[in-house]
């Protein structure tokens, strides 16, 4: 509680004073969330396209069944793979499209996997000149999110495409 006498100085302190006249409105600030969001997604594809080196060698047996299984995980994961035990949830076909086109594309898939929660993807490198069906094995073993990847059954796309397993 106050006393009379501090409500008293209080009195006597603002004596004199004019109440300030508020005729003016600041509008709140407006985000914009449109171009908010389409920056993360160029960030975050970015990111996900750092981790694609055109250099890297993986040692992976080019004659057999392309083929990976990231270090620790379950070996059946493979099998199971290979047997289409596995329904691609998403398909990314790569047919006419460069290197540099497909890298993107890559990235774009491998980032929509993990935004939408989809474990298991489809990736149509065709045969052609086989330059995309040697490099997108190579740079999915390096990307820390893909589990295993295998040359797709029959039912998927066969020597034609490749199952990718995402942790998501």
């Amino acid at each position: 509680m106050l006393e009379d006498e501090d409500i008293n100085l209080f009195r006597e302190s603002i004596q004199g004073v004019k109440k300030i006249k508020q005729n003016t409105y600041v509008p709140p600030k407006q985000i914009n969330v449109k171009k908010k969001s389409e920056q993360r997604e160029i960030r975050e594809q970015a990111d996900t396209l750092f981790y694609f080196s055109d250099e890297y060698e993986p040692l992976l047996n080019e004659e057999d069944a392309v083929k990976y299984l990231r270090k620790g995980e379950d070996s059946y994961l493979l099998k199971q793979l290979r047997r289409g035990d596995f329904s691609p949830e998403l398909f990314l076909d790569l047919h006419g499209l460069t290197r540099e086109q497909a890298k993107l594309e890559l990235a774009s898939l491998i980032q929509a996997c993990i935004d939408e929660h989809i474990y298991c993807a489809s990736i149509m490198t065709g045969y052609g000149t086989y330059t995309l069906k040697r490099q997108i094995p190579r740079w999915l073993v390096q990307h820390p999110r893909v589990k295993a990847l295998h040359r797709a059954p029959k039912e998927w796309g066969g020597d034609a495409a490749i199952l990718v397993l995402i942790e998501v």
